[in-house]
């Protein structure tokens, strides 16, 4: 956790000299039409919505298995919601007939990459399942639970490449952010934005690094 601080007292003394070049860099790097996940809230209500959670120490994992969170359902059509999601933040994205991904390009803003291949793109839960029921969702219903997996209104499902991922594991803010540090304000406004809806609990640490996060945007 000291690096993530470290990172945002550093970034404070070079953020003027660095917002052009990190412009640039998004402009060269970015399809010209990228999609993006629905856009969380700004970055005051973010603040305001995090200091209203209930911080309280992690719970139990005891109990957990994804199973209990039915993903990837179907939407509409043969697709489910995982093609959904490939489909809304690809590029020229193309679909056979069975809704799955045949062609396109997808960026990935946790780390800058642009893959051609959906099977290099996993979807994350933005907060993850199993930080979702240490959070509160051990309480939940199956259905509710199953709304919180494939909720495509907030800002919880966005395709990103695979390996980061899965290196994100069901790390919170305070243990894992972006490699992007330009994303890492998206990032955190959609996290609070996500725990915030569901009525998801933070731990102390959590907390303090989106306080931190949050005051640089």
């Amino acid at each position: 956790m000291s690096g993530v601080y470290a990172r945002r007292m550093s970034r404070a003394t070079v953020l003027a000299a660095s917002a052009a070049l990190a412009c640039a860099t998004t402009l060269l790097t970015a399809p010209a039409a990228s999609a993006a996940p629905p856009t969380p809230v700004s970055a005051a209500t973010a603040r305001a919505y995090l200091a209203q959670l209930t911080v309280k120490a992690e719970g139990s994992s005891s109990g957990y298995s994804r199973d209990k969170f039915p993903h990837w359902i179907t939407q509409s059509g043969s697709c489910n919601t995982r093609e959904v999601v490939l489909k809304r933040d690809g590029s020229n994205v193309v679909t056979d007939s069975s809704c799955a991904a045949t062609s396109g390009s997808w960026y990935s803003p946790y780390d800058g990459a642009t893959w051609t291949a959906a099977s290099d793109v996993d979807i994350d839960h933005v907060v993850p399942l199993s930080e979702a029921w240490r959070s509160g969702a051990s309480s939940w219903s199956t259905s509710s639970r199953q709304s919180f997996a494939n909720d495509l209104t907030r800002p919880q499902l966005i395709a990103v490449t695979d390996n980061v991922n899965q290196a994100k594991g069901d790390q919170d803010p305070a243990e894992w952010m972006p490699s992007q540090s330009s994303y890492e304000c998206t990032y955190v406004r959609m996290w609070v934005h996500v725990k915030y809806y569901w009525k998801l609990s933070v731990d102390s640490a959590e907390k303090s690094a989106l306080a931190s996060a949050l005051s640089y945007c």
